[in-house]
This record gives structure tokens, C-alpha cells and sequence, in this order.
């Protein structure tokens, strides 16, 4: 199956705007978020080679590498800083359905082996007891896991240098061995899921992510008629806007060090709850950068009045951000989630 770059097909969905400085809302204010997490630090380990356990995703990223032919590896391996003609720095390029190549992971692109090593690193990044869940979401969202899904590996998993990307409709996973230190995820990622089709109930039956916005609104239930005025904003941003706002800048929502102490605690819990599909290296780095800006009592919590499925007082879109940390959970007309963190707001992208 000779595929080349040339056949990528253009993109037919939201991207993100991840560029600096692009994102300033102009809402009036909104409620809140937690207390600062533990210290976690990703470890760091001396040498590349021994980085890593043999059962780890960066272990079975460096066997696939390892497995491509050449034609393979023309068509979905490149350099750590390819600039794609559409994309621009296609390694840190997000969607919310697209693919990063053209060779779809369950077709005959791949030996079955390959494939195997594929699901090896998706199980890999995801926390076990996601599995089924992502799975889930795969099958409802692209016919399972695999189908209208691709990947990519920039730079060679055998040096210091490199990451692994998933893309598909509802997914941009990533994983780099910590390559890109300043980053969480070693990028901006994405993922989403419309259970039940593309315009969802208000409580969004079967839609996995969404007690993460359960977890959010319930926050919301504890603050009193000030903090819900000033956690209460609309319109919602465009659900691509990720960037990263001009340090110093006022930010709508009601800040993590305004809360009282049971709502900060419960702040926490919808921060858990964010992190909780991702293996825990990833769960730390995000901890790690959090704290690196001054952890949850420099973020904001806002909830988005304007897309209100079933106008039931329950917020669909809501967001937690801060100096160098976006989570934007859209979840109107389905659940569409954007995320994009580092450990400072200076941190360029093609890092």
C-alpha cells in the first residue's frame, strides 16, 4: 500500500489556535477551582536508553519504529520540527477530527503485529480502567479502535528526541518519553465523544467523559448566589481557543484562592477526575506544571450560560485555566475537550 505525504487529506474540522497571546476573553467573571495538588515531579532519569521499562508506551513506540520498512516510514515518520504546508509544526497540530497521516491504523498498511505494538502503546498511555471506556468511544465515534485513526512518530524514539502521535475523530494522544519537558502530554491534546449522536440529551447518557462536567457542576452547586454571578459568563469562546493568555492578564471566573475551604477541596476531586484516564507520568507532569505557575489558586473556573442543553441549569461548557493551563470541556452539542499545559505561559509550542 504505497502511501506518501501528498496524500493527506486537508482538514475537515476545528483546529485548535494554540498560538500565544491570541486568546483574551472578554466575559465578565466566573467560579472556581481547587487548592493546589502534592508535588510530583516526573522523574528524569540520566539516560534515554534505560528511560523507560520494557512494558512502557515509549518501549513499544521505539519496537514499532524499529518494525517500519522503508515505505512505511516515508509515509508516517519526520523529522522532530516538519513543518507541514497546511498544518504548519504538524507535531503539535490539534483537531478535533483529523488525521496527522494518511495510512489508517487497521488496514493492511500495518502487519498484524504492528498493530498489536499500536494498541500496546494506546494501552500504554491510558490508565487500564480506561481502557474499555476509550474503547467505547472509539467503537460509537469511528467504528473502533483503529479505524479512522492514524498516527505519526517525529524524530527516532532511540534518541533523546521524539513522539508518537494518535489522531482520529474525538482523539490526539500523544506520548514523547518527556522529550518535551516544558509541556504536559508533549503537546496539546484533544479528545471527545457523541454517544448517543451528534446532538446529545442533556444528561448525555452513555457519553464517558461527561461526569467530568458532573464533577465540575458540582462545585457550582456549592458556591452561593455571588460566586455563581461571578462564575456565570456567556458567550462561550470558540472551542479551539487554547492559547495561552499575556501573563498578568485578568482571566473571567471566580479564582481557586476565593473558594472556601470544602470547595477548594472539591476543586481537586474535578481535577482528579480530569487527569484520571492518563497513566500516571502524565497525571504527575500535569501536576508537576501546575505547581510550576502557582497550582490551582492561580486558575479560574468558568461556566458558559449560552449553550445550555435542555436549559436545566446543568453547564455544558465550562473551563479551568490558568497562566500556562487550559482545560475547555465543550460539551453542547456533544462532548468536545481541548487541553493544552505547560509549565509556563512563555513556553513556545515548536519546544
Amino acid at each position: 500500500m504505497a502511501l506518501s505525504r501528498e496524500d493527506f487529506p486537508a482538514p475537515d474540522a476545528v483546529t485548535a489556535d494554540v498560538s500565544r497571546r491570541r486568546f483574551l476573553q472578554s466575559a465578565a467573571g466566573t467560579a472556581l477551582v481547587a487548592s493546589s495538588l502534592p508535588r510530583a515531579v516526573l522523574a528524569e532519569p540520566a539516560a534515554r536508553k534505560n528511560r523507560f521499562a520494557p512494558s512502557s508506551a515509549e518501549s513499544a513506540v521505539g519496537r514499532l519504529y524499529q518494525s517500519l520498512n522503508d515505505q512505511q516510514k516515508k509515509t508516517v515518520c519526520f523529522d522532530w520540527d516538519y513543518q507541514d504546508p497546511k498544518r504548519g509544526l504538524l507535531r503539535t497540530f490539534i483537531a478535533n477530527n483529523w488525521n496527522i497521516t494518511p495510512a489508517e491504523i487497521q488496514s493492511d498498511f500495518y502487519t498484524p503485529e504492528q498493530q498489536a505494538l499500536i494498541r500496546e502503546i494506546f494501552e500504554g498511555i491510558i490508565q487500564p480502567d480506561w481502557h474499555a471506556r476509550i474503547d467505547k468511544q472509539l467503537q460509537d465515534d469511528a467504528g473502533g479502535f483503529g479505524r479512522r485513526q492514524s498516527l505519526a512518530i517525529f524524530g527516532d524514539p532511540n534518541s533523546d528526541q521524539f513522539e508518537f502521535v494518535m489522531t482520529g475523530r474525538h482523539m490526539t494522544l500523544r506520548c514523547d518519553g518527556n522529550s518535551v519537558p516544558q509541556m504536559a502530554f508533549g503537546g496539546p491534546i484533544f479528545y471527545g465523544h457523541a454517544a448517543a449522536g451528534f446532538h446529545e440529551a442533556s444528561d448525555h447518557p452513555g457519553n464517558v467523559f461527561w461526569p467530568q462536567a458532573v464533577a465540575a457542576n458540582k462545585v457550582f452547586a456549592m458556591l452561593d448566589g455571588g460566586q455563581r454571578k461571578q462564575a456565570l459568563v456567556r458567550p462561550s469562546p470558540p472551542e479551539q481557543a487554547v492559547g495561552f493568555g499575556d501573563p498578568g492578564a485578568s482571566r473571567p471566573g471566580i479564582s481557586v484562592r476565593d473558594l472556601s475551604q470544602d470547595q477548594r477541596a472539591e476543586m481537586q476531586k474535578v481535577l482528579a477526575k480530569l487527569i484520571e484516564p492518563y497513566r500516571q507520568a502524565d497525571q504527575n507532569k500535569v501536576q508537576a506544571c501546575l505547581e510550576a505557575q502557582g497550582g490551582l489558586d492561580q486558575c479560574n473556573l468558568t461556566f458558559y450560560s449560552d449553550q445550555d442543553i435542555g436549559e436545566d441549569g446543568i453547564w455544558d461548557n465550562w473551563r479551568l485555566e490558568g497562566p500556562a493551563f487550559v482545560w475547555y470541556f465543550r460539551g453542547s452539542p456533544h462532548v468536545h475537550v481541548w487541553v493544552h499545559i505547560a509549565d509556563n505561559p512563555d513556553v513556545p509550542l515548536n519546544a
